[in-house]
């Protein structure tokens, strides 16, 4: 279960109103039972005052006749407060004179009622100041008692019972709980219609931070045409104010791409432009140096060792301005061959070339079986397809040790042909993992001429096979190692 300080902005809401409900309705019930609670004992108190007074000013002469012992140890005679009129029933009267004491009530059947020495005691106990006292009188329950003494030194204790005002509170209280709890129901209820209802404007404005969430802003030409809608936006409000404050971040993301796109278009048609242009010169630079190199004239071993570096040097720099000017292309959207490639010849042709450049490495190849398994044939460009193969192989041979295993499986997965290049090498450093596709990411940060790595390679990769609507990845091997994976729709 979720800790509320992950609950949602509704729930809180919703959970605070409720509880700020049942805090009033706690305060206004508590103080609501005890005012009807002090009512009831005034009331009690003023009753049990007029009791006493007519029970103080009763007849204080023994009746006439014998008298016999009672079960509360005075005699059989009833307490004069008890023959004063306007007693109610169940009203105790004690009265005590010269160590005689009667303490009786009159019960509900209209029978007199005698109190036990113990009950008796209590009452005594009372203090004489013609004040209510709270007593308990064993099983007749709790009482109100108020003791006064006569002129002629008798003391007249009166005490009524509070079963009644006990009765009374506890039936308010009962129907305050009954009333809270429905009213809590309510509150909750209204409370999470209009919550959600007051809430619906961020609902919306959620919906279309995801909507932008989810464009492809990283490359090319992005139209940012999300906004939060007009009735959102109210600056009198603090949700049109977020609602305001989410359009200008999407007017000022707006601007920032179409900027982005206008530079980096400039820079893909230098790039483009600038390739296609050292293309010539670096071709005339490999002529003149191989013709040099074939003339008649006997040259010295220097110059023939520093032709042939002109001439290498300058292969490297064309197949790198190929590299850059293929990009460029790519970026550019350029449209690419569409005819069904077979990329089981390819990965034969590929490891045949791989065997030929590194045979200090073991090259395998793993094909599906012809006559059980679909062919693996796709709709793309085959000679950038090629590509990937001799790229994927050459990468593999580049930064792998001699003796590495470098195995090429082809299947077709499904609605998918899926191209797996693994090797048992090192594998890839951590902090390379997140930029390997990214351009001139190279391991060998020297990039020395023993690898020739120019960082583009499978930058070319994911560039062809993302615009054969394809996917690569790249995973770390169970036992060290990398396997290099990609994925295209098969024809």
């Amino acid at each position: 279960m979720r800790t509320p300080s992950r609950w949602t902005l509704r729930r809180r809401l919703v959970v605070v109103l409720v509880a700020l409900v049942a805090v009033v309705a706690l305060g206004m019930g508590a103080v609501s039972a005890l005012a009807l609670r002090g009512s009831l004992v005034t009331q009690v108190d003023e009753q049990l005052s007029a009791a006493n007074g007519r029970a103080a000013n009763a007849s204080m002469r023994f009746p006439p006749g014998d008298a016999t012992t009672n079960p509360g140890g005075g005699d059989d005679r009833p307490s004069p407060g008890n023959l004063a009129p306007g007693q109610g029933i169940n009203t105790i009267n004690l009265f005590k004179l010269d160590d005689v004491v009667r303490a009786d009530y009159i019960d509900e059947d209209g029978q007199r009622q005698y109190l036990d020495d113990d009950q008796s005691a209590t009452l005594l106990a009372v203090p004489q100041d013609s004040h209510a006292h709270p007593v308990t009188l064993g099983d007749l329950g709790t009482y109100r008692a108020m003791s006064t003494t006569t002129g002629d030194g008798a003391v007249v204790v009166t005490a009524l019972p509070t079963t009644a005002l006990t009765s009374t509170v506890t039936r308010f209280v009962v129907v305050e709980i009954v009333v809270g709890v429905l009213a809590l129901l309510v509150a909750a209820t209204v409370g999470l219609v209009l919550v959600r209802r007051e809430l619906r404007p961020l609902d919306r404005m959620a919906a279309t931070a995801t909507r932008v969430s989810r464009l492809p802003l990283d490359r090319g030409e992005v139209v940012l045409a999300e906004r939060v809608a007009e009735q959102d936006t109210d600056p009198s409000t603090e949700v049109g104010q977020v609602g305001s404050a989410l359009n200008q971040l999407l007017g000022h993301v707006s601007a920032a791409l179409t900027a982005r796109h206008e530079s980096e278009s400039q820079v893909r048609q230098f790039v483009a432009d600038a390739s296609h242009e050292l293309r010539t010169p670096l071709a005339s630079i490999r002529g003149y140096a191989e013709l040099v190199r074939r003339s008649p004239e006997v040259l010295p071993d220097g110059a023939v060792t520093s032709l042939s570096r002109i001439e290498s040097e300058a292969a490297r720099m064309t197949g790198l301005v190929e590299d850059m000017l293929l990009l460029a292309r790519l970026d550019a959207g350029r449209t690419l061959e569409t005819e069904p490639v077979d990329l089981g010849m390819l990965a034969i042709d590929a490891v045949g070339d791989a065997h030929a450049a590194g045979r200090d490495h073991q090259w395998r190849l793993d094909l599906p079986d012809v006559e059980h398994d679909a062919e693996p044939v796709v709709v793309g460009d085959e000679h950038r397809l090629r590509q990937v193969f001799a790229n994927l192989l050459a990468n593999a041979r580049l930064h792998t040790p001699p003796g590495t295993t470098v195995t090429v499986q082809v299947r077709t997965v499904g609605p998918d042909v899926e191209v797996r290049v693994t090797d048992d090498g090192p594998g890839i450093p951590e902090e390379l993992r997140d930029r390997l596709f990214q351009r001139f990411t190279r391991g060998d940060e020297s990039r020395t001429r023993g690898t020739g790595s120019t960082g583009l390679g499978l930058a070319i990769v994911d560039a062809v096979v993302g615009a054969h609507a394809g996917t690569i990845t790249a995973d770390p091997g169970p036992d060290g190692g990398t396997t290099f994976t990609v994925r295209l729709p098969a024809a």
